[in-house]
């Protein structure tokens, strides 16, 4: 009986030493694997770095790290090594599937280019680029966009045209108050968000190909602004309010569903350009023909002209309906 439990205690000692050696060769063999998995990583962002390096260039006294149609669906950390060299990013073309975490990182960055590529969001680190002028993300699948970005304190252009589900901004950017122009087309809005209509500076304003159906009459805030493109929207009649738009130079209305040009558009002195092209106008204008061949080559058929040739038509036929009207209370009062 004492040989058996001598004998089981023995195997059962040999047993625990065995278990011991296997789980410590376990471990060793996992700290092996995740030791060259890091060589092969750290060998992999030498390489990524490397290949970043022969992309950057000198343009007009300006680091660029310039990509195009080249495969980079993310970007190593190890392009932090050029944080502080580079001024700008020029990425087209190259499948990146989101902004890099660590942007922010990039201080001395003036312009991010990263237009025709498959992003699907602005992280929030992007306020932190505060010498930042231009921001270029359009043709992407960014959906909405971060409060951060009002801290872009010296953004001048912001482009996210033809990003398609882009439907409201945060009120915050109306703080970006070096915002010249901005870029917003083909996308999904229904109304001039009020951060737009608050942005101080604002000169250039693309809202062509959204959903719009209306303007509103706080429009006349961007005091600013010379050039608005609207065309290839749902729009069906213009607020009087634009009529103090005294900056207006150029005004873009084609393809939509106006009925009717107001009036007070005429007191627009400023308006050099204006396209009223395919919009189901109630009265029929012709101009009268020019007198020379030049002058009809360069007048735009619904145009400039045609607005105020419109304006003056829609005045005469009030005046008609005006006369018609005073006539026929005349008739029944001698009656």
């Amino acid at each position: 009986m004492s040989d058996n439990v001598v004998c089981t205690g023995a195997v059962n000692a040999v047993k625990q030493v065995w278990e011991k050696r296997i789980k410590k060769l376990d471990e060793d063999l996992k700290r092996e694997k995740e030791f060259q998995q890091k060589l092969v990583q750290i060998w992999e962002e030498r390489v990524s770095l490397t290949k970043l390096r022969e992309k950057v260039t000198r343009e007009d006294g300006r680091v660029i790290l310039k990509i195009e149609k080249e495969e980079w669906k993310t970007l190593p950390s190890s392009l932090l090594k050029l944080s502080n060299q580079l001024q700008e990013w020029q990425l087209h073309r190259t499948g990146l599937l989101k902004i890099p975490e660590f942007i922010g990182r990039f201080q001395n960055l003036i312009v991010l280019d990263l237009s025709r590529n498959t992003i699907s969001e602005i992280p929030r680190g992007i306020g932190l680029l505060t010498r930042l002028q231009e921001l270029i993300l359009s043709y992407n699948k960014i959906k909405t966009v971060p409060k951060e970005l009002s801290n872009c304190a010296s953004l001048e252009k912001l482009e996210l045209a033809v990003n398609r589900d882009i439907c409201d901004l945060p009120q915050e950017l109306s703080h970006l108050l070096k915002l010249t122009h901005l870029d917003l087309s083909m996308n999904n809005f229904t109304t001039i968000p009020p951060a737009v209509l608050n942005m101080p500076a604002l000169e250039w304003l693309d809202l062509g190909s959204n959903r719009l159906e209306q303007l509103p009459d706080t429009i006349e805030r961007m005091q600013n602004l010379h050039t608005l493109w609207l065309q290839r929207n749902e729009i069906t009649c213009l607020p009087e309010a634009i009529s103090n738009m005294k900056n207006l130079g150029t005004l873009v209305l084609s393809n939509n569903k106006l009925q009717d040009i107001p009036m007070c558009m005429e007191e627009m002195t400023n308006l050099r350009f204006v396209n009223f092209r395919d919009n189901p106008l109630k009265l029929e204008v012709t101009l009268p023909p020019s007198e020379s061949t030049d002058e009809e080559e360069e007048r735009e058929l619904f145009g400039l002209q045609f607005m105020h040739a419109y304006i003056q038509e829609s005045r005469r036929a009030d005046n008609q309906v005006n006369c018609s009207t005073t006539v026929s209370i005349s008739i029944n009062t001698d009656e």
